[in-house]
């Protein structure tokens, strides 16, 4: 064997190769490695021989190390031809030097691959129904990918004009159901003529003159302002007001869609949709999964080696009832579900940030609806600093973990684009100061 012709050399097995660490120069030179898997180095050695010469051989990846033989020594006796050595050290052949440069490369997309791989954030958003999830990844696209194109606004017109149908036919639903009546006779005809002319409206993605002109005297009937006003007793998309007031200008033959109207949208998101964006040298992947109940048992593949997850609230859903459970409180399911993803032992790790989202409307209806609706134990004002506190503070209880792991919170309306971009940007500098303490707890456990 190899070894037994080496041992009058004085070899001594040292089980590993060498590190960068321990050398300031080498020559290396490989001899038949592809048949024999032997690799020789000579090199000058700081650490412990205070610069004395040795070999050091690797064969079939065991380290092999002699403090008074040289190459030369080790071909003799291993009965190899040595290479020629020059004075900047050994002369390599064609094959060798294309081999070495394979393994630079590789080493190279290696390296590559990690630091892209250290870039990459995957970030889960996570809520009940309608809690602006959605409205989140469309803000992202307008914030750090130019926003929405003209022809992709036009693209949103026959959900606008779907939206704000649906909008009214809820309210005139309403009337009947809550025994509201119109302050006009006339307005009656017009019920039923909305009813006539909607369907083929959404159906073809149109809007017609003589049906705008309806929802318009319809809108303006001081019966169906007081029937909005209780909205809490229906369902009711949170858009309503916003697409009702401005019937003029989406009822015009060349309205497009503005960037606002496309962030007031609202399309039921089923399975799972995916946004990518890059903010601070980051690389983003946004996942939005559907927020009712039916939809949460597709999310269960999204957790692994996720980043941080985003939880979305609406704080105005305090006083309704789900869509699609009319017994249970929103605000309740909400709070139940985040419960189930703060303390999962999956997220253990995982940053939790909390967006109690929808703060416009909430301060809008905190006034003229009660928070004790929600939270029958709540004795304080109903105004929104201290009802806005007290429902943060019963969300961060619900963490089991606070002595060791936080709960970033934040208030947001979903739909003003420049607190998103304010709120995002303090969200990116968390998850950069936790990847940075991950990395020196990285770090310090490799030193030990």
């Amino acid at each position: 064997m190899l070894s037994e012709r080496l041992r009058p050399c004085e070899l001594q097995r040292t089980g590993a190769a060498p590190t960068a660490a321990d050398k300031t120069a080498e020559t290396v030179c490989s001899t038949g490695a592809a048949s024999t898997g032997i690799s020789v180095c000579e090199r000058w050695q700081d650490r412990g021989l205070a610069g004395r010469r040795s070999c050091f051989i690797v064969i079939l990846g065991i380290g092999w190390h002699a403090k008074t033989v040289n190459i030369e020594s080790f071909f003799s006796a291993s009965g190899r031809c040595a290479p020629a050595f020059g004075a900047m050290g050994c002369t390599v052949s064609a094959e060798d030097k294309a081999a070495a440069e394979r393994s630079k490369m590789i080493d190279k997309n290696l390296r590559e691959d990690g630091e892209k791989a250290a870039r990459e954030v995957k970030l889960l958003l996570l809520g009940a129904g309608e809690s602006g999830k959605s409205t989140i990844v469309k803000q992202m696209k307008i914030i750090h990918e130019d926003g929405y194109s003209e022809d992709e606004c036009k693209q949103y017109r026959a959900v606008v004009y779907s939206n704000t149908i649906q909008s009214i036919m809820a309210i005139v639903k309403a009337m009947a159901c809550l025994k509201i009546d119109y302050s006009s006779n006339g307005r009656v005809d017009d019920a039923q003529q909305l009813f006539s002319l909607s369907a083929a409206a959404e159906e073809q993605g149109i809007f017609p003159e003589d049906l705008s002109n309806v929802m318009r005297r319809l809108w303006g009937d001081s019966g169906i302002q007081s029937c909005f006003k209780r909205s809490r007793e229906y369902q009711l998309n949170d858009s309503a007001a916003y697409y009702l007031n401005d019937l003029e200008r989406i009822a015009k033959a060349d309205y497009i869609p503005t960037q606002q109207d496309v962030l007031r949208t609202r399309v039921k998101t089923t399975g799972i949709v995916e946004t990518h964006f890059t903010f601070k040298e980051l690389h983003f992947k946004m996942f939005d999964v559907g927020g009712q109940r039916s939809e949460r048992k597709k999310w269960i593949h999204c957790f692994e080696g996720v980043t941080a997850i985003i939880f979305c609230v609406a704080l105005s859903a305090y006083d309704l009832v789900l869509a699609e459970d009319e017994e249970m409180n929103r605000m309740h399911e909400s709070m139940k579900l985040f419960d189930s993803i703060c303390n999962n032992k999956w997220f253990t790790e995982t940053s939790i940030i909390l967006f109690l989202n929808k703060k416009d409307l909430f301060e809008e209806k905190i006034p003229r609806s009660p928070l004790n609706i929600c939270f029958p134990e709540y004795t304080g004002a109903n105004k929104f600093d201290e009802a806005a506190s007290y429902i943060q503070t019963k969300f961060e209880d619900l963490n089991k973990k606070r002595d060791t792991k936080e709960i970033y919170t934040h208030f947001t309306c979903a739909t003003d684009t420049k607190n998103v971009q304010f709120v995002f940007d303090a969200v990116t500098d968390v998850i950069i100061k936790n990847n940075l303490k991950d990395c020196g707890e990285c770090l310090t456990t490799q030193t030990a």
